[in-house]
C-alpha cells in the first residue's frame, strides 16, 4: 500500500528542530512531493538541516509562527502538518506572555487555517508535563492532567483540546503526541536550560566532577530522538484520530542509574558528587505506558538507553572537536 506520504505537501513548524529535524529526514525517505519547515532558529538551527537543506523537496522559510501571514503562506496547499514549534519549560516560567503567545495563541491560528485550508491531518507535539506528576506508573493516557503545575504543561494540555475541539467542530483530523524524555545527538548543548546529560558529557570530556542534585532517585523515561521521530511518521499514516499517545521507552531511569550508563558507555571511571537539590521538583518520577501507541501505531522504540547514550557521546564530543578546531 502507497504511503500517505508519498506525493503529499507537508508542512512542518519548528522543522529545523532537534526532534523536527528527524522528522524532516525520515518523511524524506518516502518521496513526499514538498517539505515546507518554518523556523525561527530560537531553538533549531542551520546545522541540524545540513543532511537535507540543498534538497529541492525541502523549502526553508526562516519566520515566527506568530507571523500570522508567512503562517497561512506555510499552511496553503499543504496536506498534513506537523506542530513542533515551541518554547522550553523554562522559558515559558520565565516568560508567561511570550508562551502564551507562541504555544497558544499561534496554536490556535494554525488551527483556524488548518481548517480554513482544508488540512488532511494535524501531528501535535505534546508532553508528558501534562501530567505533572502522575497519579499511576506506567502511566495511561487516561491519567488526568491536574497535577501539572507549569504554564508549559498548561500550554501543552490547552493545545490537545483546542486541536479536540476543532475535530468535533470542524472535521479536522490530528493526533497528539506525548513526549515523555527525549534524547540524542542535536540536542540543546548551550542554552540556558542545558540538559543534564550535556553536562556530565562535558564533566567526561574535561575530567570534572559530575554533580547530582538531590539523592538522585528522581527517575525519567528516556526516549531516543529517532525513536520520536518514527512515532510522528506512524501517527501521520495510521487511521487514528482525535487521540493522544505516550511516546516513551516504558523503561524507568534514575538520575543516579543514567550517569552510571553514560559513565559505563564511555569508560570513564569518574565518581558523582551529591549536591543539596536546589529547586523542589514536583515531577520525580516518570514511567509510559505506552501500550496504546503499540496497538493503534504500530509504534515500539527501537534504541535502547545504552546505544542512545553511545550515540548522543559520538556526536557530542565530535561536536566540541570541531569546535576546538575553528
Amino acid at each position: 500500500m502507497q504511503s500517505k506520504i508519498t506525493g503529499s505537501r507537508i508542512l512542518i513548524t519548528g522543522g529545523a528542530g532537534f526532534i523536527g529535524s528527524y522528522v524532516v529526514e525520515q518523511l524524506l525517505k518516502q518521496s513526499p512531493e514538498k517539505i515546507i519547515i518554518i523556523d525561527n532558529f530560537m531553538r533549531g538551527s542551520k546545522e541540524n538541516m545540513r543532511s537535507f537543506i540543498d534538497n529541492p523537496v525541502v523549502e526553508f522559510r526562516l519566520g515566527d509562527i506568530r507571523d500570522l501571514a508567512l503562517l497561512e503562506d506555510c499552511v496553503k496547499g499543504c496536506d498534513y502538518v506537523f506542530h513542533m514549534a515551541a518554547l522550553r519549560i523554562n522559558a515559558c516560567a520565565a516568560d508567561p506572555q511570550e508562551g502564551f503567545d507562541v504555544m497558544m495563541g499561534a496554536t490556535f491560528q494554525l488551527a483556524q487555517l488548518c481548517v480554513k485550508h482544508k488540512i488532511k491531518k494535524v501531528i501535535y507535539s505534546s508532553s508528558a508535563s501534562v501530567y505533572g506528576l502522575a497519579q499511576h506508573f506506567p502511566t495511561p493516557e487516561t491519567d488526568n492532567p491536574y497535577n501539572n503545575q507549569t504554564f508549559y504543561g498548561a500550554a501543552k494540555m490547552w493545545g490537545e483540546q483546542l486541536f479536540r475541539s476543532f475535530k468535533f467542530m470542524y472535521g479536522l483530523d490530528y493526533v497528539a503526541l506525548r513526549y515523555f524524555n527525549v534524547y540524542g545527538p542535536r540536542m540543546d548543548t548551550d542554552g540556558k536550560y542545558t540538559e543534564v546529560m550535556i553536562k556530565w558529557l562535558d564533566c567526561v570530556r574535561n575530567g570534572g566532577e559530575p554533580l547530582i542534585y538531590g539523592d538522585g532517585s528522581d527517575s525519567m523515561d528516556f526516549v531516543y530522538v529517532e525513536d520520536v521521530a518514527r512515532a510522528n511518521i506512524a501517527a501521520m499514516e495510521a487511521d487514528a484520530t482525535d487521540e493522544a499517545f505516550n511516546v516513551g521507552c516504558n523503561r524507568e531511569t534514575s538520575l543516579k542509574e543514567l550517569l552510571e550508563a553514560l559513565l559505563s558507555v564511555n569508560n570513564s571511571s569518574l565518581q558523582p558528587a551529591f549536591r543539596p537539590a536546589n529547586s523542589v521538583n514536583p515531577v520525580s518520577r516518570r514511567l509510559a505506558d505506552i501500550t496504546k501507541a503499540e496497538r493503534m501505531l504500530g509504534f515500539t522504540p527501537s534504541v535502547s538507553l545504552e546505544d542512545g547514550l553511545i550515540k548522543l557521546s559520538s556526536w557530542y564530543f565530535e561536536l566540541q572537536k570541531a569546535k576546538t578546531a575553528q
